[in-house]
């Protein structure tokens, strides 16, 4: 029974073993010349501004939630719409009950003040 899983437990030993041998190899055969200029902190191109342990509005939590929430919405559509003649009326009720319950919490947000930038 046991045996069954041996090809999978080599693959997994196979791939620690190569990751820390690449590191390994990495840090004995790569070269060493740091700088100030290597070491320094790169945003784009341009000199950083600002610290990086500097706090971010709750607001942006809020706005990356709210993308999620309607991310999920979409990809839950893509089946429906392929399947939306198999599912009949009770496919079509079902998601208006889903768009209607996204559509007043999103109704909601908006009222609260929570897509303000200010």
């Amino acid at each position: 029974m046991l045996g069954a899983y041996l090809p999978i437990l080599l693959l997994v030993v196979i791939a620690i073993c190569f990751g820390l041998g690449a590191m390994v190899f990495s840090a004995l055969v790569g070269p060493k010349k740091p700088s100030a200029l290597k070491l320094a902190p790169y945003e784009c191109g341009c000199e950083p501004v600002g610290s990086a342990r500097e706090r971010f509005s709750v607001k942006f939590y809020l706005i990356a939630m709210m993308f999620i929430l309607f991310d999920i919405e979409a990809v839950f559509m893509y089946p429906w719409s392929i399947l939306f003649k198999k599912l009949g009326m009770f496919g079509l009720v079902e998601m208006g009950v889903f768009i209607a319950i996204l559509l007043v919490g999103y109704i909601y947000v908006w009222k609260k003040g929570a897509l303000e930038w200010e």
